[in-house]
């Protein structure tokens, strides 16, 4: 896949074997059974040109990883220990641009709707902040204890 998104246009089986070459030895075979692996999988998208074909990346290189680690963690015996030990792996850089995606994924989540049944909060007592204008209370002014 790192092969397809380099060359950002849709490659042909020999393209990626000339360059893999440039690295080490390797099989005209073994490229053109890891392409196909990858296209029946549904990572990439191959038309056919003249008796070849040219493969294109289904998906961006970020939704790629992010698959692999949800494959990964939920086929777990233990998910939860998983990613603990996933982030325990973590560098400080790493771990804190997992916060960030986290507030990003949480802000971007709608409010879950208000239950029904769901306790009313509590009635302002005295010592309690006043509340705010155009709020319950209106005024800003502290609402009185029942019964007062």
């Amino acid at each position: 896949m790192t092969r397809v998104w380099q060359w950002n246009r849709p490659v042909t089986v020999r393209e990626v074997l000339e360059d893999l070459q440039q690295e080490r030895s390797i099989a005209y075979t073994t490229v053109m059974t890891v392409m196909d692996n990858l296209h029946q999988k549904g990572w990439v998208r191959r038309e056919a040109e003249g008796r070849a074909y040219r493969y294109t990346a289904v998906s961006t290189r970020a939704a790629y990883s992010a698959a692999l680690m949800n494959e990964a963690w939920s086929t777990s015996d233990n998910p939860a220990a998983a990613l603990v030990a996933f982030f325990g792996m973590m560098s400080p850089e790493q771990r804190e641009a997992l916060r960030d995606a986290v507030r990003i994924v949480q802000h971007d989540e709608p409010e879950p709707p208000a239950a029904a049944d769901a306790p009313a909060p509590p009635a302002a007592g005295p010592g309690t902040a006043p509340s705010a204008p155009g709020e319950e209370g209106g005024s800003g002014a502290r609402r009185s204890e029942p019964g007062r």
